[in-house]
């Protein structure tokens, strides 16, 4: 008997055809690539049999470029012209870029740019050439081209560097299956690896940024409860506090460029010794003649560094809070990130959680691990019956009169996610909205960050508070941003598709977090005080128009003067700014035009009947 296949329009009805996927973790100081084979996932070497790629780029004044280890070769002999750490400029504008590496930067609208002896470079252009090495190594070792990758980023990446992310992929000819929070990833390669159940915390120090993750893994569902984080904050800062002191014993006051690169070199070396020895000894030529001779111990090195460490510790217990998980519900500790090898770092998350952390897997390996798991999936290679419930880390909302935040998506949101609100206009006629959208936890608009502004126009002219303007946002799995305005009654409508000009780095958004803390009560006191001033400006407005249009036939000189008069006491109230007077005010004009509205009432009512048969009447 024959077998008919059944396949998908344009899908091929070859068996158990395995499409080429694969998990990519483009990080600060590494990157990986991996795949799933025989179901099995693997993290991809080179030629060479190595894994890490290290992120470094060099350009040559030839037009040629390098590439990972022999680019990394260079930095001692060509600063200027070899980019490493080009994660930490993702979307970023120059002042947002708090370490100056040894190459130049320059200012430019949208997001900072590298000059180099190749020409002016973006860090969009050198992580692609990052990722284009990359995709080489995988379809080399798989044998095919790549039907996609899923990326890895920081879970505090927002919509630019996200965005930056992607745009990187495309030009390494990369499609984009999914951008994946690292964190995630990692406990989606432990909670597969080990079928982990409970609550878990993913501590992950890469060599450029610090993530702290709070899941809850059950039945297969990974649901990211809060996330939290130092971007300021990884492997690299400690390779630069130990350069330092290198250079303090061999009595550099003002390394050269040449001179600071080899002794980033060397405070590595030894960094990553101590893990495995309690003392090493630093013997070396440094440019210039000046000779380094020194004995380091793994005690001297915890010393310079504890205020290192202790800085990873506020992002936990606000993720903890704002997870609403104790240190005691918490099952496991998974470490990612190469930095996390540092003893010191394990002894102070096993004392910071009562616990031992989990150290099965390799913490360099298992972000790849975990993408390349996600893209087996999404790819079509395998139906698992698991979910990724990935979270928004700051909140979305948008400017509203008074210059007021409303928010619509609140931070640690289920992504992907998509909410509505209803708005309306605030004068009679009004015919356009602008909409400007804010990223941020402060009830002013002006302290949190723009991200967008569009207008909807075309809405009917109708008296203030009749029209119904339903502004919609939707983020999608990689934390990408769409925003939409519709008038419900007339259908006009308009889109915003969110690409600020750079993004917001992760101590911006733990600032702004802390910020929104520090001023709580401040900030509803302000927010009342900002609703009471537009309610009255609006209560003014309304009732200046109602003196004008019946203010002669309906009210004598004591009254109208008296409404006048209050009228003037809330303007008053109002220039002092203070809540309870203003109150006070609108309460008082309140009572002295509540006669007067009656009697408007009345005059409309006895219109509406004028000449009306009771019967007719519906």
């Amino acid at each position: 008997m024959a077998l008919l296949q059944i396949a998908e329009p344009g899908q091929s009805t070859a068996p158990h055809q395995h499409r080429l996927a694969v998990g990519i973790d483009l990080g600060t100081t590494h990157s990986l690539v991996a795949t799933v084979r025989d179901g099995l996932p693997t993290v991809l070497a080179d030629a060479d049999g190595t894994r890490l790629l290290p992120s470094v780029v060099r350009y040559h004044a030839d037009g040629a470029i390098s590439v990972g280890a022999a680019a990394r070769a260079a930095l001692a002999d060509d600063p200027a012209n070899t980019i490493a750490s080009v994660k930490r400029l993702m979307g970023r504008g120059l002042r947002d870029v708090a370490i100056r590496p040894s190459y130049r930067l320059l200012d430019a609208p949208g997001m900072v740019q590298i000059a180099t002896a190749g020409g002016v470079k973006s860090p969009v252009e050198v992580s692609a050439h990052i990722l284009r090495s990359l995709r080489q190594r995988a379809e080399a070792a798989l044998g095919g081209e790549l039907v996609g990758a899923v990326i890895t980023v920081p879970a505090y990446f927002d919509e630019a560097q996200r965005q930056a992310t992607k745009d990187a992929a495309r030009l390494a000819g990369i499609e984009v299956l999914r951008l994946l929070a690292e964190p995630t990833a990692a406990a989606l390669a432990y909670g597969l690896d080990q079928a982990a159940e409970g609550v878990y915390a993913v501590y992950d120090l890469g060599g450029g940024t610090f993530d702290i993750s709070v899941l809850r893994l059950t039945g297969g569902v990974f649901e990211v409860l809060a996330v939290n984080g130092d971007a300021a904050l990884g492997g690299d800062d400690f390779d630069h506090v130990l350069a330092d002191w290198m250079a303090a014993r061999a009595l550099l006051d003002a390394p050269t460029s040449c001179q600071r690169q080899t002794l980033l070199g060397l405070a590595r070396a030894a960094k990553e010794a101590l893990s495995e020895r309690a003392e090493v000894a630093v013997i070396h030529s440094l440019p210039g003649g000046q000779v380094l001779d020194l004995t380091l111990s793994r005690s001297q090195f915890e010393a310079l560094t504890a205020d290192l460490v202790a800085r990873t510790l506020p992002p936990v217990r606000r993720a903890l809070r704002d997870s609403g998980v104790t240190v005691d519900e918490v099952t496991g500790v998974v470490l990612v990130g190469g930095a996390t090898r540092m003893p010191a770092i394990r002894a102070a998350v096993g004392q910071f959680f009562g616990r031992p952390p989990l150290t099965d897997l390799d913490p360099d390996a298992v972000v790849a691990i975990g993408a390349a798991l996600q893209a087996d999936a999404l790819a079509g290679n395998r139906s698992d019956d698991w979910l990724l419930l990935d979270v928004i880390p700051l909140s979305l909302g948008i400017e509203t009169l008074g210059g007021l935040t409303e928010k619509i998506v609140p931070r640690n949101s289920t992504l992907p996610v998509a909410r509505a609100q209803d708005f309306t206009t605030f004068k009679d006629g009004q015919t356009a909205i602008a909409i400007q959208v804010l990223q941020g936890e402060r009830e002013r608009a002006d302290q949190c960050r723009a991200l967008a502004r569009f207008e909807l126009r075309g809405i009917p002219p109708m008296p203030a508070g009749l029209a119904r303007v339903r502004v919609t946002f939707q983020v999608d799995a990689d934390g990408l941003l769409r925003v939409a305005a519709l008038e419900q009654t007339s259908g006009v409508a308009a889109e915003v598709s969110v690409k600020p000009a750079y993004g917001l780095d992760e101590p911006t958004i733990a600032a702004m977090l802390a910020d929104a803390r520090a001023h709580l009560l401040d900030d509803a006191d302000e927010r009342r005080l900002r609703e009471l001033t537009v309610e009255s400006e609006r209560i003014m407005l309304a009732t200046a128009s109602a003196l004008e249009a019946d203010g002669e036939r309906l009210l004598n000189a004591v009254e109208r003067g008296a409404i006048l008069s209050a009228m003037d006491a809330l303007r008053t109230a109002l220039g002092e700014g203070r809540i309870e007077p203003i109150r006070v005010a609108m309460d008082g004009l309140d009572a002295v035009t509540a006669e007067f509205a009656a009697r408007r009432m009345d005059v409309a009512v006895h219109t509406a009947l004028t000449g009306q048969h009771l019967a007719a009447l519906p």
